[in-house]
């Protein structure tokens, strides 16, 4: 990688005969660190770099990627090959224009196992207590720095670096149901409290000493963040507007055109993206190796707004790329990588949990899978941590479900909205690390059957 991004850009722009292109370099520096059964297991570190190239002839485009580029002149070529070959794209539109914004020219960012010199030290003092308390600790934790430059033949010229961390936390216990996860985000490792992590491991556990069997069935349910997070990320990715507009998703409307207008939630619930979030913040402006109904090549390099999907309960913008936006008359809304949600609430997840006569605390969600767009029916099991609240304390540990339920069904059957925290997927943490959730009780959750997944 002896050659800067940015001048691989140039490069490539240099050798482009199309009538358009963008070349966009990627390189990324991560570190890792895996343990089990209270050990330390494998570290790792690496760095890689990809270089994509759109080209555009005519109203057609063509791309060729590649991570290892001997020649750029011929993935060029290629590229524009693919174009000609191409038949017209339904998101034809000029280019976006602008200059070179400052720091373009910079060299990549990087990260190092340095960043988890004081977490490895904590987590080591975890492991001396979980031995001594025949307790199993097992997790991985990441960080990646990915700096993203991107040209086009129209002038623009744009960079940002974009740091990703996060630490996932299993303890185990010899107690049957025994199981329990906790994770968190992180930019720069310095907010990773493991005492904390490890208390709350503990905790569980110590809930998880009681076993408690209980049926299929529709339970009054506490969603902490970490669980709502994974639910309202796949409203997210529902949220797109062609495909609303075309009648074939829970976000079209009877008869046509889409819901926009419509109330989902409760007065006062905002789901919102803000890729310039002071915790959450993501790279600001569209980066599309290819089109599709969520982001067009066309749009590379646009800058991304601050969106609000939902305002005060209603739902107030769908995914528009520009060619979307001109065939449905609508703002133009990009996806950006992050996803938060707040209704005002102050509520803790244990002070809900003390307000609560009889229920389940739901810590997290695992294997989600789509089951009807038209509803957004999702489909999944719980894992991990399913826990009886019974006169406002957790008295027990609670077999596995597979549960049936829509996410955006259930925004309109919220009884109560707590306060919202930085909060880790469980499941999309590798796709959409960057959620704010609060804690969510729906009094009617679809336990539909009971699972034997451990």
């Amino acid at each position: 990688m002896s050659s800067t991004g940015a001048h691989v850009v140039e490069q490539a722009l240099a050798l482009s005969r199309a009538d358009g292109c963008v070349a966009i370099v990627r390189e990324s520096s991560s570190v890792n660190l895996r343990w089990a059964g209270n050990s330390l297991t494998t570290n790792g570190a690496g760095r890689d770099r990809s270089v994509t190239v759109v080209s555009v002839v005519g109203a057609s485009f063509g791309v060729r990627s590649a991570t290892v580029v001997d020649d750029l002149e011929a993935l060029v070529r290629a590229s524009e090959q693919a174009a000609r070959d191409a038949d017209a794209a339904e998101d034809a539109g000029p280019l976006v224009e602008g200059t070179a914004a400052a720091g373009f020219e910079d060299p990549a960012e990087q990260t190092s196992t340095g960043v988890f010199a004081d977490f490895a030290r904590a987590l080591g003092e975890s492991f001396g207590a979980a031995r001594a308390d025949d307790l199993r600790l097992y997790g991985y934790a990441s960080h990646d720095v990915t700096t993203t430059w991107l040209g086009t033949s129209t002038g623009l010229r744009l960079r940002d670096a974009q740091p990703t961390g996060y630490v996932e936390l299993t303890g185990k216990s010899s107690a049957p149901g025994g199981s329990t996860w906790v994770g968190r985000s992180t930019r720069d490792w310095t907010d990773v409290d493991v005492p904390a992590l490890d208390a709350e491991v503990r905790r569980r556990l110590g809930w998880a000493q009681r076993q408690v069997e209980l049926p299929a069935g529709r339970y009054e349910t506490l969603l902490p963040p970490s669980a709502a997070a994974d639910l309202m990320t796949y409203a997210y990715w529902s949220a797109v507007g062609r495909d609303a507009d075309e009648g074939r998703t829970v976000f079209s409307r009877a008869g046509g055109g889409t819901r926009v207008g419509e109330a989902l939630g409760p007065p006062g619930l905002r789901l919102w993206s803000d890729p310039r979030d002071p915790q959450l913040g993501v790279t600001p402006f569209v980066v599309a190796s290819g089109s599709s109904a969520m982001s067009s090549v066309f749009d590379n390099g646009l800058e991304l707004p601050s969106t609000d999907w939902l305002a005060d309960g209603r739902l107030q913008a769908l995914m528009q790329t520009r060619a979307s936006a001109r065939a449905t008359g609508s703002a133009v809304t990009p996806y950006v990588h992050n996803l938060s949600m707040d209704a005002g609430g102050t509520a803790t997840t244990d002070e809900m949990v003390a307000s609560t006569e009889r229920g389940l605390l739901l810590t997290c969600l695992w294997y989600i899978r789509e089951v009807d767009p038209e509803t957004l029916l999702l489909t999944g099991l719980t894992r991990d941590g399913v826990y009886l609240v019974e006169g406002g304390e957790v008295v027990g540990a609670v077999n596995n479900f597979r549960f049936n339920d829509s996410p955006v069904d259930l925004l309109g059957r919220l009884a109560e909205v707590g306060a919202s925290e930085v909060a880790l997927p469980r499941e999309l943490s590798d796709y959409l690390t960057w959620t704010r959730m609060p804690t969510l009780r729906v009094p009617d959750f679809h336990m539909s059957s009971v699972s034997q997944a451990s």
